[in-house]
This record gives C-alpha cells, structure tokens and sequence, in this order.
C-alpha cells in the first residue's frame, strides 16, 4: 500500500487507484454557462448598473454650470463677430476688384 501511495505521488497512479477516482466522480448536472439570462433580466440590470454609475458622478453645482456657460457663450459671441468681419472684409475687397454691387457668376 504504501508503495502504492509512493508512486500516486510520484505521479504515477495503479489501476486500484484509478478505478476508486472514477467512482467518487459522480456525474453532475451540466450547467450551461453560455445560455443567456432572460431578456428582460438582462435590461434590468443594465439600468441598475446605470443608477449606479450616475450615484458616483460628482455634478457641477449651479453656479458652476452657469458660469461655465457664460463662458462658452461669450466665446461664441467673439467667432461669430471675428467670422462676421472676414466675411464683410473680403466681400468689400471682392465689389472693389470686380466693381460691381453684386457678384454673379
């Protein structure tokens, strides 16, 4: 026997032994792990992963949003004004080269 437990552990099994491993598998239920949950199961946890990430997010206070608002729009205003005077700039510069009023192609 324990001859039989020397070469078990040397990595070599009897057959005594390998017939007494066989019989203490017993054969269980096969689960699919590839099966999809239901439909709806699957919706409801993407929205509880959804609430839970929107509990971690840190929201800007009110008076930050408006001032980070007033920002961006005073920065619109100035493109606008600066893109605004190209356009006037090289359609003045356009009626002197053609001397016309309007141009027409």
């Amino acid at each position: 026997m324990e001859k039989n437990k020397a070469l078990d552990n040397g990595g070599f099994i009897s057959k005594g032994n390998v017939e007494a491993r066989k019989e203490e598998k017993k054969p269980t239920k096969k689960v699919n792990k590839n099966k999809k949950p239901n439909i709806f199961k699957r919706i409801g946890a993407k929205i509880k992963d959804i609430f839970s990430e929107l509990k971690k997010v840190s929201w800007p206070t009110f008076g930050k949003v408006l001032k980070e608002t007033g920002i961006v729009l005073a920065v619109v205003l100035v493109f606008l004004v600066v893109i605004t005077g190209f356009d006037v700039g090289l359609d003045a510069i356009l009626k002197l080269i053609t001397g016309n009023s309007q141009f027409n192609l």
